[in-house]
């Protein structure tokens, strides 16, 4: 499978692929045309709660990783036909967060390769 992380701050290539942006708000300060994405798979991001939770410091990753799991699973068959794309070209799932590793991208990611299976 082969989805690909990366910041919308960071530069289109054409390495990336289908561009997918996986928050539930568009990255301050860039345009449609900047970020390129193919779709906005805002319903599938963490709740408004659960993201504002987290950022504020009131779980811990583990927790919120756990809440986002719970949060996805009545996307399922939503995000079924996005895992079988991934296995046969390039996807980039694009978010805004400034930790790399753990961020909502990095939990779906993991979701999807569960799915792709």
């Amino acid at each position: 499978m082969a989805i690909a992380l990366k910041r919308a701050y960071e530069p289109v290539e054409p390495a990336d692929g289908e561009r997918i942006l996986v928050d539930r708000l568009w990255p301050r300060g860039i345009s449609k045309d900047r970020l390129q994405v193919q779709d906005w798979l805002k319903d599938v991001a963490p709740s408004n709660d659960l993201r504002k939770t987290y950022h504020a410091g009131g779980m811990t990753w583990s927790a919120f990783r756990r809440a986002y799991l719970a949060e996805l699973k009545p996307y399922r068959e939503t995000l079924r036909p996005l895992a079988r794309r991934a296995r046969e070209h390039p996807v980039t799932l694009v978010y805004s967060a400034s930790n790399p590793d753990r961020n909502n991208a990095v939990v779906l990611r993991q979701y999807l390769a569960m799915l792709g299976k």
